[in-house]
């Protein structure tokens, strides 16, 4: 098994194309084997490969987790004065890397650092007897990076190093089949420095704007995107209000600004969220006028109102088509990390219709914590 630093080839591709799509998560956790059980259970993933003491790795240890095409990487330290246990002291359970599919990891670094990304790790062959891929990585925000994963062809199992998850415990799919976008959360006066950021450092661009107002807080959001459309970023920062925000929540108790949700898509959203209600995960409730007005408000839908307003279900339309979505409660005993859980019928937003309903439903959760 090695990691050997391989040399820059200067390539003039514009950056539109540099990046396929999401290729991982790692989150870095308290206990990577606690978190696997509960991605496994609670959401139906399966882990599919470790590495640790077993395999080399002195200061941590790493579970991979897969279902359809979302893949976590679950690492935990092993040694108190390990970067993975100063990052979880502070942050607490946390997103840490987002890494993205591309053709040519040497290229995408170059071309990122060049226009004024902070080097974290340069282009590196990682290998041993079975695979091999190329890794380069780049600080993005916060603490939180992006690496750039080349697979040279090979599928996405392969995680050199790693070793295989031979006899894993049953996971039973949920129907989660890939991520749609990671929303981040700011400072105020910082979302335009991190649009800038993902504009002009990684050529991607600035596609959705929205602004939300309620009776106790409001909040600045803009969405920006890669050529493909593939990976997608709503950035969110707190803006004036008579209390605190749920953004100014998450910054607070995640000591700085960091990946507030992760978005994963559903081809059959009825289905995956009874699965996943029966799995024990909770989610923000919707109150019962919201589906009143929802034929009015969305027009022609495929569901049953009454199956979406038994699960708390929201539904929101665009000009390209409707969506639904639905938002845990925060996974952890900190008020930080949630996920969503979304599926597209052609549309192309973010649900700007709900955000509102969103924030309502989020502040009555903070009102029940004290944080309001």
């Amino acid at each position: 098994m090695s990691t050997t630093p391989i040399g820059f080839r200067h390539d003039n591709n514009n950056g539109r194309d540099l990046f396929q799509g999401f290729d991982y998560i790692e989150l870095y956790v308290g206990n990577a084997r606690q978190a696997a059980h509960f991605y496994r259970t609670a959401f139906g993933f399966k882990p599919i490969a470790y590495a640790g003491l077993e395999t080399g790795m002195r200061d941590r240890a790493s579970i991979v987790v897969q279902q359809n095409d979302v893949t976590l990487m679950l690492t935990s330290p092993l040694t108190p004065d390990s970067p993975v246990a100063e990052h979880v002291k502070l942050h607490g359970d946390d997103v840490k890397d987002i890494a993205f599919s591309v053709q040519d990891a040497a290229v995408a670094f170059e071309f990122a650092v060049e226009r004024g990304a902070r080097p974290i790790l340069p282009p590196t062959v990682i290998e041993d007897p079975h695979s091999s891929i190329k890794k380069a990585t780049i600080g993005a925000f916060g603490d939180t990076v992006h690496s750039f994963i080349e697979r040279n062809g090979e599928g996405g199992n392969s995680f050199p190093m790693f070793q295989p998850i031979e006899n894993a415990a049953p996971s039973v799919q949920t129907g989660l089949t890939s991520i749609d976008h990671v929303a981040l959360s700011v400072a105020p006066s910082q979302l335009n420095e991190l649009v800038d950021f993902y504009n002009n450092v990684l050529n991607f661009h600035h596609s959705f704007t929205e602004d939300i107002v309620t009776d106790y807080s409001s909040m600045n959001s803009k969405v920006v995107e890669n050529g493909s459309g593939r990976i997608k970023f709503p950035i969110v920062e707190p803006g004036p209000g008579q209390r605190r925000s749920q953004i100014e929540e998450y910054l607070t108790f995640h000591h700085g600004p960091g990946a507030q949700h992760i978005a994963l898509t559903s081809d059959d959203m009825i289905s995956t969220v009874r699965a996943l209600r029966a799995n024990g995960n909770e989610f923000l409730p919707t109150p019962k006028t919201y589906y009143d007005t929802l034929p009015e408000r969305v027009g022609e839908i495929e569901e049953s109102i009454n199956d979406l307003q038994e699960l708390s279900i929201l539904v929101d339309r665009d000009e390209w088509g409707y969506l639904m979505q639905i938002f845990t409660k925060p996974l952890l005993n900190r008020p930080t990390v949630f996920l969503e859980i979304i599926q597209r019928k052609r549309a192309k937003g973010f649900g700007s219709g709900n955000i509102k309903a969103l924030f309502q439903a989020m502040e009555r959760e903070q009102a029940a914590r004290g944080n309001l």
